[in-house]
Parts: C-alpha cells; structure tokens; sequence
C-alpha cells in the first residue's frame, strides 16, 4: 500500500465514510512563478479554491471532464500527500469571459490582466506540446473546490 492510499484511508476513517469511497486522483499543482509547494500552501491556508485547465487537454486524452462531488488527494513537490480537496463546481468557459472572481479564486495573482498574461503563456506552452493553438476564445475548465480533509 502506498503513502497516499495510507492518507486516503485514514481519510475515510476520520470523516466515517464508506470504505468504498471512491478516489478519482491525484492532483499536484504547478504555475509559472510559483512551485507547487507554495501552491498546496495556498491550498490549505484556504486562498487557493479553484483553477483552470484547457478543455483540449482533456479532449486530446480522450478524458472526461471532472464532476461534481470527486474527491482528490492533493500531493505536493514531493509526491506526500497533504490534503483531500472535493469539487464543488465545473464549468466550461471561454478565456475571453474569465472574470475577475473566477480567476481570484485560484489564489495566485493580484488582477485579471496578471492571471491572463500568465495562464496565456501556459497555454501557449501546453498547446505547442499537447499540438492545439491559443486563441481569446479558447475553452477552460474552471474547477472550485474545498479542503475535506487535512493532517
């Protein structure tokens, strides 16, 4: 059994959930100017509640789009699993209509002009590897979520 099957399991045991809960993955966060530990940092002081990620990642990989209610284990730099985080919402949203309050929520920048330099850049760089173009209009999937469950 892995370390982090160990933390889902004392997981389901703290919160008196069924053994049969189900995990739908991991999740190790990482952005420009930042590593992910400071990201799971955000994560657990409560400032980082959502993100984004291109629709045609998870199109190119044949993925379903994360529903609500999933729970994740979110693990940092190291592989350690650090906490439980469930999705409250999911939506698909062009870039172009990105506002403000949605893009707060990922905790990582002081306006909007910021997030949108930066997530351009990322998905200028997803895209030339993943082989999809950037465009205003591109699709997100914009996740919020909350911490279910921390050590």
């Amino acid at each position: 059994m892995t370390e982090t099957d160990e933390f889902w399991n004392r997981f389901l045991r703290s919160t008196g959930r069924s053994e049969d809960e189900r995990c739908a993955g991991d999740l190790a966060f990482e952005a420009g100017g930042f590593v992910g530990d400071e990201l799971v940092t955000l994560v657990l002081a409560g400032k980082k509640t959502a993100f984004f990620t291109s629709w045609a990642a998870y199109a190119i990989d044949q993925e379903p789009l994360p529903v609500s209610g999933e729970l994740y284990v979110v693990l940092d730099r190291g592989g350690k699993a650090r906490c439980v985080v469930e999705t409250q919402e999911v939506q698909v949203v062009p870039f172009n209509e990105v506002t403000w309050s949605m893009a707060e929520k990922e905790g990582e920048d002081e306006n909007l002009g910021a997030w949108k330099s930066k997530k351009q850049e990322y998905l200028e760089d997803e895209g030339a590897v993943l082989g999809f173009d950037f465009t205003p209009d591109i699709k997100l999937v914009y996740q919020t979520f909350k911490v279910v469950y921390k050590e």
